[in-house]
């Protein structure tokens, strides 16, 4: 370089003049000024073994991709992954109005930056609160996870009581989130349930439900892959305690499941991701709370509410933001929670999804998914060693046992790579109590030729 110094071409302000005028502007000799309050000894004294930097971005571009070739993608692969994030059919006009100059954020934003915007936000709450048989929705929350931490704050704020009951057999991940978004107010607590069925052990329910608990939370379809028939009796349960009932739903099934309003939960939350958005590295999630229009429920939403408003034109009217006043963003230091960046941008995705599909195609779409799953079940127990060990119906996600084929889940999934197969969620260690079992996902996009390349795989790999 001549004796100069390099001025790396991906990194900003690196070129020298700029870095001191920077320096100068904070008052401070050098960029090691700034670490200063670190302590020596955990700083690192050596060199650290990095390659020379490429300085070509068509090379950069070629390494870069070069690496992302090895990955196993549910593009190029047959893929039975689920428990939180699917592999729907995503309709390329989906990508297209997201993809537009006025939407591309992932930020609600204010009135001046709204070009559709908020209309687009209160058409995706309007119909996901359709769905669920509520009238109000929020904006997106993070993910399904926050979703559920959210709603068990604002349930506690609204009764004044500081217990969380969740269902046992729920996503231990989403419960991580929930126990850590609650500390240190709140307490929770989860219920039993029934290793065969799958479903919520009502007994231990009533024994643990109190008029110290705020809500139940309970999920349905059921992470384990069933669906939960008894939703109505843990509603009924919640409220005779004065307790409020949350449910969690993949929003797809609602075109063949009751809707949560319908038994009487007083709140449903779940993800937009299988609503119109790609499976992704971060998974292109967005989380939803729905409740009845009523202050008591709309004065503890943190985030914002869409609605219709007056205009200055007589006879016209426009979107904007439905009682300010509770948020973080009127008043910091009386918001009802702290909120960050948002998902707005997923929450139009899954309305043009939700446009697009109608309340047929999301009766056809739940058909077509249910049966799927309901002949591969059947299959599956016909392979020697292979069982189904959660009883009755199920929606996407289902169980399957391989204890009796002599192999880990994690032995059977690396050989199904062989087949070009990704092979289901190993939960051995999440719910030991069904020993080397996964969790399967059956969706829209398994043809009948993808089912038999599996079938086929796992009889040959456990024969």
């Amino acid at each position: 370089m001549s004796g100069k110094q390099f001025v790396h071409p991906y990194i900003p302000n690196s070129e020298p003049a700029v870095k001191k005028e920077m320096l100068d502007a904070i008052g401070m000799k050098s960029v090691e000024d700034i670490y200063k309050g670190i302590p020596d000894r955990l700083r690192f004294k050596g060199t650290m073994n990095l390659p020379e930097p490429m300085i070509s971005e068509y090379t950069c571009q070629r390494h870069v991709e070069g690496i992302l070739a090895e990955n196993k993608n549910a593009k190029d692969n047959i893929c039975f992954l689920g428990g939180g994030t699917w592999n729907h059919y995503v309709p390329s006009v989906v990508d297209t109005i997201m993809e537009r100059d006025e939407f591309l954020t992932c930020y609600v934003g204010d009135a001046y930056t709204d070009h559709g915007k908020f209309q687009a936000l209160f058409e995706s709450s309007s119909m996901l609160a359709d769905l669920t048989g509520f009238e109000a929705c929020n904006t997106p929350t993070y993910d399904w996870a926050n979703a559920i931490a959210i709603a068990c704050r604002m349930a506690a704020r609204m009764t004044g009581r500081k217990e969380i009951l969740v269902a046992g057999n729920m996503d231990p991940d989403r419960l991580l989130v929930v126990k850590n978004y609650c500390k240190p107010e709140l307490t929770v607590n989860t219920i039993g349930y029934d290793k065969d069925s799958g479903l919520m052990n009502l007994e231990d329910l009533k024994a643990k439900v109190s008029e110290n608990t705020a809500t139940v939370y309970l999920e349905n379809p059921i992470y384990i892959g069933a669906l939960e028939v008894q939703v109505a009796e843990i509603c009924k349960i919640a409220h005779e305690v004065g307790a409020t009932a949350m449910v969690g739903v993949d929003p797809t099934s609602l075109g063949i499941l009751e809707a949560p309003a319908a038994y009487g939960a007083d709140y449903a939350v779940g993800d937009l991701q299988p609503l119109g958005l790609h499976m992704s590295y971060g998974a292109g999630l967005g989380g939803f709370i729905c409740t009845k229009d009523e202050k008591e429920f709309l004065g503890e939403y943190p985030s914002l509410l869409f609605g219709v408003c007056d205009t200055r034109q007589e006879g016209e009217y426009g979107f904007g933001e439905v009682y300010y006043e509770r948020t973080s963003y009127a008043s910091r230091e009386k918001g009802k929670d702290f909120i960050g960046t948002t998902t707005a941008l997923h929450g139009i995705a899954a309305a043009v999804y939700m446009a697009l599909m109608g309340p047929q195609g999301f009766k056809e779409l739940g058909e077509g998914i249910i049966q799927r799953v309901a002949y591969v079940k059947k299959e599956l127990s016909k392979i020697p060693g292979i069982t189904i060990p959660v009883n009755g119906c199920s929606y996407c996600d289902f169980m399957v046992d391989f204890n009796g084929t002599g192999k880990t889940v994690k032995e059977i999934n690396k050989a199904l790579l062989n087949y070009n197969i990704l092979g289901g969620k190993d939960i051995s260690n999440i719910f030991p109590e069904y020993g080397q079992s996964a969790l399967y996902s059956v969706t829209e996009v398994h043809t009948k030729e993808d089912l038999q390349a599996l079938f086929d795989a796992l009889k040959a790999i456990c024969a």
